[in-house]
């Protein structure tokens, strides 16, 4: 009897154990989860992702909080989901440039032991925007002026190794012109800089919209495959001839060893989110497609970006020195 009475405790004991676990990872998530942006409130990164936090939190039942975290190109955030823990409460905004910095210098993350990927969300729509009253009306006479006046030509980016850092300096190397590079901590910034005649030209993302719509920025050129919906007169770089599409994709990341059923239940309620008309009506407004990735998709995207990423530091020899 005694036997059969401890037999039935252990029993139950487990039993309870085991609806304890499940009902734990099926709370998920039970309290606010935390997003970081890694780019200065008020830019265009910052307006997505503000709204997808709100449509997420209503899919997840839950709030999501941005927290923005600034600095290093967009990768002071994503970094700190080194040391974070990695119970799917603090998730991040994951820009390329977390690919593009090992192969530049030395980071404090590795980028296939360190994250656990979750989805992909969409990219960027870039372009190069001067001020209204500057004396160049295209972005061919913007060139000329540049190659005429070696370094007089300053132009803002959200950072060193950025997307659009990247492609100044090739666009740089293919027209033979020395300009210069001057980084900032995001769109705000940048903004900021050109109102007040600081630098000569942004390189960003559309953040830029408003003042562009306003009158008080001029757009020269965009960097995606085809002319943006709101700006139709405005060429983009292939069809200038230089055979560059640049759209800088992000998605979203936890710390590494997130429980596969939380990246899971992260990844559905994104999806929906991003189908969400809300949503849609925000990245339409900041010229940003949809660039939905499964996990799977996601994971073998990021191995593919990080070597392509490693092709095209070379390229502008920006490569990290031995």
């Amino acid at each position: 009897m005694k036997y059969r009475f401890l037999h039935n405790t252990c029993r139950a004991l487990f039993i309870a154990l085991c609806a304890c676990t499940n009902a734990w990872s099926q709370g998920y998530p039970e309290r606010p989860i935390t997003l970081i942006v890694p780019y200065s409130a008020g830019g265009g990164t910052d307006i997505a992702m503000r709204n997808l936090a709100e449509v997420l939190g209503k899919q997840l039942g839950t709030r999501v909080i941005v927290e923005n975290k600034t600095g290093a190109g967009g990768t002071i955030g994503p970094a700190s989901l080194v040391n974070a823990r990695p119970d799917g409460y603090t998730i991040s905004q994951m820009p390329i440039t977390v690919l593009r910095y090992p192969h530049m210098q030395k980071v404090t993350w590795d980028v296939f032991k360190d994250f656990s990927w979750i989805v992909g969300v969409t990219g960027y729509t870039f372009g190069v925007v001067v001020r209204a009253d500057s004396p160049w009306k295209t972005w061919k006479e913007f060139i000329a002026y540049a190659k005429a006046n070696p370094e007089k030509v300053t132009y803002g980016t959200p950072g060193l190794g950025t997307s659009l850092h990247m492609t100044m300096e090739e666009l740089g190397l293919k027209e033979g012109i020395k300009w210069t590079h001057v980084p900032f901590k995001g769109n705000a910034d940048t903004t900021a800089a050109l109102m007040g005649g600081h630098i000569t030209a942004v390189a960003d993302s559309s953040g830029w919209g408003e003042y562009v719509q306003s009158g008080r920025f001029r757009l020269l050129v965009t960097w995606g495959a085809e002319r943006t919906k709101r700006w139709p007169n405005v060429p983009t770089l292939k069809e200038l001839g230089y055979n560059i599409v640049s759209n800088s994709p992000y998605g979203l990341a936890g710390p590494k060893g997130m429980d596969p059923k939380h990246v899971k239940i992260l990844h559905d309620a994104v999806k929906k989110a991003i189908e969400d008309p809300g949503y849609q009506k925000t990245l339409e407004r900041l010229d940003q497609e949809n660039f939905y990735l499964s996990t799977e998709e996601y994971v073998r995207r990021v191995k593919t970006w990080y070597d392509e990423e490693k092709v095209n530091v070379e390229r502008v020899g920006l490569s990290l020195k031995p």
